[in-house]
């Protein structure tokens, strides 16, 4: 085939993955789509979308969401994109390709983006029912089906990336999960041994089973031909309903091999520093199906979009090679952030490991360093806020000592490096090599002064997203050094930050919403409505103050109502299918025997699911609105109270039975943690609050991973601030120690009432501590030692919340007018809400969610004339 003269040349493109995207974006970035058509031949039933954030489907993110091709993009470029229609044949020498509708496409530049496919090991009977692969959509809603109906255990071959995520969304599908890995320690491609440890002990703390070392031997079947277990290469066998293959993947380079393309040994397309194909010039390969020139298949986007890039810039006559990428990564799996980067496993002759483990909290901290003081390369588990100026800090001496950078942010010889220490030359977006130099200019060339405008610039933050926290401080501190005032206002409605709104309250004693809006709001902003950021942190900073400042403590209580979060409007926790959870307070998880009773009672009478929760509580699952005033009354008449699981509040203070119990303890544990559960009930703060107290330095009630932690000594108390077990895990600082019964709780007061005052919004007490100027010092010199003379003042806010606490469960069940709102409908109060259904599971109920199910157009249709053009 010869384009004839004047006519318009073909670009063809099979597959529409992430990468396939960004080669189509970077062809319109040079003007290719103007001058040439482009086809595109996609497998899948949808355009591209984010296979990096695969498993948020299951947090609730719909495919829409997960969607990154813009139609609007397709439209006004002229691309044909055929879905649900992949490339069949390549015929070279007539230049064509036959679509499996059997339409047939000439092209002048073919480029091959296929990705790769899951492998699945050759194990007996590993295609019976209830085995499945971890790669798209559509493997994500057959699993979901089968997880709904047929299973209750689930196991996950493969402990790598896609493993781990794959094991978590059984984890979420309320399946019992096991993950498999043939390799001694989990990840064993982005970290070692000590990473391994370290990600194997939170993993399992989530409840999750890890067998490692150990191989898939065959798939057990029942008689049916279902899935009943597995035979594992150490001779033991693991029981399971369900099987997900996540054990690597291969280039999808079938088409290449089918169309006389060279390929590597262990696959993939063989290309040079172009991205052409090494037999034919028109033909291109990027992404997962390609073996780069320098020998490797890249499996990361990254890579892939640099690819892209140089393919375009290729067909467009532009000087561009891809000779290799950076292999850095950040991810966060389960919860857990996990980063690896440069020579992550010390293979530089002569280099040297800087390294900081805590086991107990899950970190894990290595530098490699050169003989030289160059960093090489590293891994953390655990705690990654860093890995964004490490990884651009890479084949330099950075300017503090590597064993300061590994120690946590608060430890005695900890230190955070900033961007600010970063070379201009350094690259910031690795996804889309986009330097510091460039983010610079963006701010102070092009005007940019937010960093969705600087993202929309340079592309900076689009991609995998694990730059965008350094690029905010980048653009903050742009535009603070050319002497622009940077707004550090709560929201559009105030320019004020939340300390400050919180000092015009106290000082002013200012008890509403709309006084402080219309005194202090931006001239804009006063006389209107708020918004959805200021409302819930101005309600919450009323409620903290309430006593102090003569506002009702109710905090549905007239304009109260209208402020506050998705949770405290109903006082109970939204689930996924609109009903609620009741949460009732166990102080310092100690019941009887007739609460219990009580408790198992309601749940059974009103069908709720319960669960024991890692609080020492009972959650009740299932509840519809207007069942919960019922549910409270006969709680609150067998004494119990709001546990406040909803709020952004007290939630628990846990304890171990320590020492009337336990042969250990020092201290009487129980006592200790239920007067201050009782004591700081229904506290207001930024963000949730939690607590333990443990009866010995053996820590079983974990106090150490609290907002506030409380360890028993034979002297008396130890004092543990600003510990985090939640999402990004920190360790507690010691504040005080030794203390007495009287001299903990006085210093408690002091801590909460400080935290409060000074925190930002939705800010835990462990990010609060390492923002604050002066850290852990700063704290202990203003709470222990009154350097600022506002103990007495703080004492005396916590002691007016003590006095006036009323539960708020009972303020409701006695108040007529205030169980008025709890109705689904306001014009039918007694009609239930239809949606809200429940099916059977494991002898209690679950949620009867009905599958998210989003199509494309089919390829007939597009054969009927619907080709985006």
């Amino acid at each position: 085939m010869t384009t004839a003269p004047g006519a318009t040349p073909t670009i063809v493109l099979v597959g529409h993955g992430m990468v396939g995207q960004r080669f189509l974006e970077a062809l319109a970035e040079r003007g290719l789509t103007a001058t040439h058509r482009v086809v595109v031949l996609c497998e899948e039933p949808r355009p591209a979308y984010d296979r990096v954030a695969l498993t948020s489907y299951f947090a609730g993110r719909s495919a829409e969401e997960l969607s990154v091709t813009d139609m609007e993009f397709i439209d006004a470029h002229g691309i044909e994109l055929y879905v649900g229609d992949p490339a069949e044949t390549v015929d070279r020498a007539a230049r064509k390709v036959t679509a499996r509708s059997g339409r047939v496409f000439g092209y002048d530049t073919l480029v091959l983006a296929t990705g790769s496919y899951p492998f699945v090991p050759p194990v007996p009977n590993k295609d019976a029912e209830g085995c499945f692969v971890y790669r798209t959509i559509e493997d994500l809603l057959a699993i979901e089906e089968y997880a709904k109906s047929r299973a209750t255990v689930g196991a996950v071959v493969g402990g790598g990336l896609l493993g781990l995520e794959a094991a978590g969304a059984l984890k979420g599908l309320g399946l019992t999960a096991h993950i498999v890995e043939f390799a001694p320690r989990l990840m064993p491609v982005q970290v070692d041994t000590g990473g391994g440890a370290a990600l194997l002990r939170t993993i399992e703390e989530m409840g999750l089973s890890v067998h490692t070392g150990v191989g898939t031997q065959e798939i057990v079947t029942d008689e049916a031909g279902a899935v009943v277990g597995m035979k594992l290469s150490d001779g033991s066998e693991l029981a399971t309903d369900m099987v997900v293959f996540s054990a690597g993947v291969r280039p999808r380079d079938q088409l290449a091999r089918d169309c006389g393309l060279s390929v590597g040994e262990r696959g993939g397309i063989a290309v040079d520093e172009q991205c052409r194909t090494v037999d034919d010039p028109r033909v291109f390969a990027i992404g997962e199906c390609a073996l780069a020139a320098d020998g490797r298949v890249y499996g990361l986007v990254a890579p892939g979009y640099e690819q892209a890039a140089t393919a375009a810039a290729t067909i467009a006559s532009d000087e561009s090679a891809f000779t290799g990428a950076d292999l850095s990564t950040k991810l966060k799996l389960l919860g857990v952030d996990v980063a690896s980067f440069g020579d992550a496993h010390g293979t530089t002759e002569d280099c040297l490991d800087v390294v900081y483990s805590d086991s107990r909290s899950g970190l894990y901290k290595k530098l490699v360093i050169g003989r030289d003081g160059t960093l090489l390369g590293g891994i953390l588990v655990g705690d990654a806020d860093a890995y964004g100026t490490l990884r651009a800090l890479t084949g330099s001496v950075p300017p503090l000592s590597p064993e300061s950078l590994v120690l946590p942010a608060g430890a005695s010889g900890g230190a955070q490096l900033g961007p600010s220490a970063l070379p201009d030359d350094a690259v910031i977006c690795s996804c889309h090599n986009v330097s510091k130099g460039t983010i610079r200019d963006a701010v102070t060339e092009h005007s940019c002064t937010t960093v969705p405008e600087v993202k929309k610039c340079t592309k900076a933050g689009t991609g995998c997203g694990s730059c965008v926290k350094v690029l905010g401080q980048l653009v903050t501190a742009e535009l603070e050094a050319s002497g622009v005032e940077v707004d550090k206002g709560l929201c559009g409605c105030f320019a004020q930050t939340r300390e400050e709104l919180y000092e015009i309250v106290l000082a002013l004693r200012i008890n509403t919403y709309r006084e402080l809006l219309d005194r202090y709001g931006r001239e804009g902003a006063r006389g209107g409505d708020g918004c959805e950021v200021c409302k819930p942190a101005v309600a919450s900073v009323i409620a903290s103050l309430a006593p102090t400042i003569g506002a009702s403590g109710y905090v549905l209580d007239g304009e109260q109502a209208a402020l506050q979060d998705s949770n405290d409007h109903f006082l109970a926790n939204l689930q996924k299918n609109g009903s609620y959870s009741v949460v009732p307070r166990i102080p310092g998880g100690e019941i009887t025997p007739e609460g219990l009773i009580v408790i198992g009672e309601i749940a059974r009478d009103f069908g709720l699911y319960t669960k024991i929760t890692g609080g020492q509580r009972i959650d009740m699952f299932g509840a519809r609105v207007e069942q919960l005033p019922l549910i409270w009354t006969r709680l609150v008449d067998a004494g119990f109270e709001s546990g406040h699981a909803y709020g952004k509040a007290l939630r628990t203070v846990k304890s171990c039975v320590g020492q009337t119990w336990c042969r250990y303890g020092v201290q009487d544990s129980v006592r200790m943690a239920i007067d201050l559960e009782l004591r700081y009930r229904g506290l207001r703060s930024p963000h949730k609050l939690k607590s333990a107290v443990s009866g010995c330095a053996r820590e079983c009630a974990e106090a150490q991973s609290k907002d506030f932690g409380v360890i028993a000594t034979s002297n008396g108390w130890n004092l543990y601030v600003g510990g985090n077990g939640g999402a990004t895990p920190r360790h507690a600082d010691l504040l005080a120690q030794d203390l007495t019964d009287a001299e903990l709780v006085r210093l408690i007061d002091r801590f909460l009432m400080f935290y409060i005052r000074t925190a930002d919004r939705l800010e835990r007490t462990s990010t609060w501590l390492e923002r604050i100027p002066g850290g852990l010092d700063h704290v202990r010199d203003v709470v222990v030692e009154d350097s600022l003379g506002i103990c007495e003042e703080l004492e005396s806010l916590m002691a007016a919340h003590v006095a006036n606490y009323a539960d708020e469960w009972a303020s409701t069940v006695n108040d007529p007018d205030k169980l008025s709102r709890f109705v689904s409908f306001v014009n039918a109060p007694d009609t239930p809400d239809p949606v809200v259904g429940f099916v059977p599971e494991r002898d209690q109920m679950k949620p009867d969610l009905p599958l998210l199910s989003i199509g494309m157009r089919p390829a007939e249709d597009v054969l009927e004339g619907s080709a985006q053009r």
